[in-house]
């Protein structure tokens, strides 16, 4: 039987007006401490975000959005953040913020391969399901 690791993940949203605290999923961090696992995985639907908010410069928030990855594997590349050992870099993405980008509060899970575990996080909370055949 493969072994179980716990690990904390957290939900990407793009919150184009802060005041209505509307917001559209587009990613996923998920840190596994046993393992030494970080990493976010970003998938922005265009379309949808340009349908929730037309007003929104996708350039700059897709700009902004790509640097979550890199923040989670760290290095120089990543600025004085990624100098930061792991555990310290997932708790400063996740730490609250009343800005257009924003972290959902962080949420807990076990699994025995974490890899697996951030594919069906985007697949339940990123991506749209499939439709269904009558």
């Amino acid at each position: 039987m493969p072994e179980n690791f716990s690990f904390d993940y957290a939900v990407v949203r793009v919150v184009p007006r802060v005041e209505r605290e509307e917001f559209l999923n587009v990613g996923v961090v998920l840190y596994g401490a046993t393992q030494a696992f970080l990493q976010a995985r970003i998938e922005v639907n265009e379309a949808r975000l340009r349908a929730f908010a037309p007003h929104l410069d996708l350039e700059i928030v897709q700009s902004h959005l790509e640097t979550i990855p890199r923040l989670c594997e760290g290095g120089k590349k990543a600025g004085p953040i990624g100098e930061l050992p792991q555990r310290a870099r997932f708790h400063w993405l996740v730490a609250p913020r009343s800005t257009v980008i924003q972290l959902s509060p962080v949420h807990s899970g076990v699994c025995s391969d974490l890899e697996k575990a951030l594919d069906d996080l985007m697949a339940r909370l990123v991506r749209l399901p499939l439709e269904q055949s009558p």
